[in-house]
């Protein structure tokens, strides 16, 4: 029998569309956070910059010499950062006469005790330079400065100053973190929304897929000859193309029937003509006796020849079922009839439950009834049906209560023109055409001791499942 297919496969197109989806949502939503988030340091550092300059501008603007020669602000500058110790922002001024270099000459009281330790080297009067120094507390300052020279009032040299505006990097870098904390909180809540709705695209846009499988499994039940159903219209077409794939199959199958009947009654005319004319030759004619046997072994082989070429066609054939109940119930009246005079005893266990044939009703019938017949020619008073479903398999067993077979004959009788005993009426190709017909739908027939006393032939044929139902 055929092994059911694993639904998990790695060439899955849900797996595909879902893997895609999700790397490229993966990879959309990391770039997005890396490059807002990249972004927004960008303008918050440009920002930090630009406010560094504007006090570094004031602080310019305000910065005067006394009549001594002592360096001093106008007035006070406007943010009130720089008079609260240890603000985070600062600013300072150093003196870079070459007689008497000394930093810190004037401070902002954010600056408290403390002296930043600019680098020796000065900027080009009137040029910004940008660089990091360690402030107070250990804490890591943006820092920017300038050199300006400003005349003596009191008529002595001008003066070389170097003036410095910092500030506390967390002043930039704080902002920055909650920023990319609130930012990656919301792609990821993008993310798993996207995700979401990518499931829902994948499971809602393959919907029409499984609604296909169902159809499929009841046109491979019996349950129906075609697909049906609405579907998109871009399966539409491959449903039109089966369909007409199952329409031209059943009409091949069927002149594929009429063909070989027309070939049986075409052939068995002339046999029958053959078969007269030999009856009614002289006693005395020596050919009579072989057309006769001649005529007769024609027959078997057409018979046998037919029945296995219907079935050959017909076998797995999408949409063919049969009920096993009603066959069964038919053979039996027919083999009491045909075996009256023996007055057996035919019995048929309940078949409730038991699944249907997956196939044609006609080889059903030749299978059954070549076993029920030959059970009923040799039992000797009973005879017992019974049937099961083992999985995806419809089991038939048949019981007699005669002599039975030895083991080495229960192989031998499946061959084709073999008997048991030649005293019996018969051909020799009833248990061979069950045979043949049994292996073309995948199944098999056996053969062993009855509990009855005599053989137990069993049957095994593919079933409809009764989900596929």
């Amino acid at each position: 029998m055929t092994q059911a297919v694993s639904r998990q496969r790695p060439g899955s197109l849900r797996l595909r569309l879902l893997a895609g989806t999700l790397v490229w949502i993966a990879v959309s939503i990391i770039l997005a956070g890396w490059g807002l988030g990249d972004l927004f340091r960008s303008h918050v550092q440009a920002q930090f910059q630009a406010e560094l300059t504007t006090h570094l501008d004031q602080l310019t603007a305000q910065l005067t010499l006394t009549d001594d020669g002592r360096v001093q602000l106008a007035q006070p500058l406007s943010d009130p950062r720089l008079e609260r110790p240890y603000s985070g922002l600062y600013w300072q001024v150093d003196t870079l006469d070459a007689a008497d270099p000394r930093p810190g000459v004037l401070r902002s009281r954010s600056l408290w005790d403390h002296v930043l330790a600019a680098p020796a080297a000065s900027p080009v009067d009137g040029e910004i330079h940008r660089q990091r120094i360690a402030g107070p507390e250990g804490k890591g300052l943006g820092v920017i400065e300038r050199s300006v020279r400003i005349d003596d009032p009191g008529g002595g040299p001008a003066r070389r100053l170097r003036l410095v505006v910092a500030a506390d990097e967390s002043l930039m870098e704080g902002p920055v973190s909650r920023f990319r904390g609130v930012l990656w909180l919301a792609l990821g809540g993008l993310g798993a929304g996207l995700v979401v709705a990518a499931l829902v695209q994948v499971f809602v846009g393959l919907a029409p897929l499984r609604s296909l499988r169902v159809a499929l499994g009841k046109v491979r039940s019996g349950d129906t000859q075609r697909l049906e159903g609405a579907f998109p219209a871009e399966i539409t077409p491959l449903i039109d193309e089966f369909n007409s794939v199952l329409a031209h199959k059943a009409e091949v199958v069927e002149r594929a029937r009429t063909q070989a009947g027309n070939l049986a009654h075409a052939l068995k005319t002339p046999l029958s003509v053959l078969a007269n004319a030999a009856h009614a030759a002289p006693p005395d004619d020596p050919l009579a006796p072989l057309v006769i046997d001649q005529v007769a072994a024609a027959r078997r082989q057409v018979d046998y020849h037919l029945s296995r070429a219907r079935a050959a066609a017909t076998a797995r054939l999408p949409g063919a079922r049969c009920p096993l109940g009603p066959v069964v119930d038919g053979l039996v009246r027919t083999m009491q009839r045909i075996h009256a005079e023996r007055r057996l005893s035919l019995v048929v266990a309940p078949m409730d439950g038991v699944p249907d044939f997956r196939g044609e009703t006609q080889d059903l019938q030749e299978m059954l009834g070549n076993l029920l017949d030959n059970a009923c020619k040799w039992a000797g008073e009973r005879v017992e049906v019974r049937a099961r479903a083992d999985g995806a398999e419809l089991s038939v067993t048949i019981d007699d209560d005669g002599a039975g077979l030895a083991p080495a004959q229960r192989a031998a009788v499946l061959q084709r023109g073999v008997r048991a005993d030649e005293q019996v009426p018969g051909t020799g190709l009833g248990l061979a055409i069950v045979d043949d017909l049994a292996r073309l739908y995948g199944g098999s027939v056996c053969l062993d001791a009855s509990p009855l006393g005599g053989v137990r032939a069993t049957l095994t044929l593919p079933a409809v499942r009764r989900q596929e139902s």
